[in-house]
């Protein structure tokens, strides 16, 4: 497979790299930039615990061929803390017990950012629609939505829609 050079904006940084051709997102973030949170769980895009936002829509990285994003902005887990402060998801998944294993953690909560930040009022059912493609095995997801409409309320009360 031929390799190429690949320019993204990972986390508001720029970041040039030589990709081989069919190698993921994920694999890309993981391997070569070091920003692990996005975990490689099924590799089929089914379990959600590899997404992340592209374009600042929620995907799963593990699908997705890194050379046919050239010039995407991606946004990953570790890019959503602002100057060592947690936003208003993180802090709610901490505070609301939203997280046991933590291995879907970071899929969740980058679902959530993007739910959050075009649908800053969400319902309960909205709530739940939007995690859908993200699989957890230990908290049966009622502190997860309970999470998300926390960080939600949060956002309202700060007048932070995004």
């Amino acid at each position: 497979m031929a390799s190429r050079i690949v320019s993204l904006t990972v986390n508001d940084r720029e970041e040039e790299l030589l990709a081989k051709a069919g190698t993921s997102l994920l694999t890309v973030l993981r391997d070569t930039l070091g920003l692990t949170a996005a975990k490689r769980g099924c590799s089929q895009g089914a379990c959600g615990s590899c997404t992340v936002l592209l374009d600042d829509r929620p995907v799963p990285a593990c699908l997705v061929p890194v050379e046919t994003v050239d010039g995407a902005a991606v946004r990953t887990l570790e890019g959503i803390a602002e100057d060592g402060e947690l936003d208003e998801v993180q802090s709610a998944f901490l505070e609301d017990f939203a997280t046991q294993c933590g291995f879907c953690t970071a899929g969740m909560i980058m679902t959530a950012e993007a739910l959050l930040a075009g649908n800053p009022d969400p319902t309960r059912a909205e709530v739940v629609e939007a995690i859908s493609g993200n699989v957890c095995r230990c908290t049966g997801y009622e502190p997860i939505v309970a999470a998300i409409l926390d960080a939600a309320e949060r956002r309202r009360e700060s007048g932070r829609t995004a």
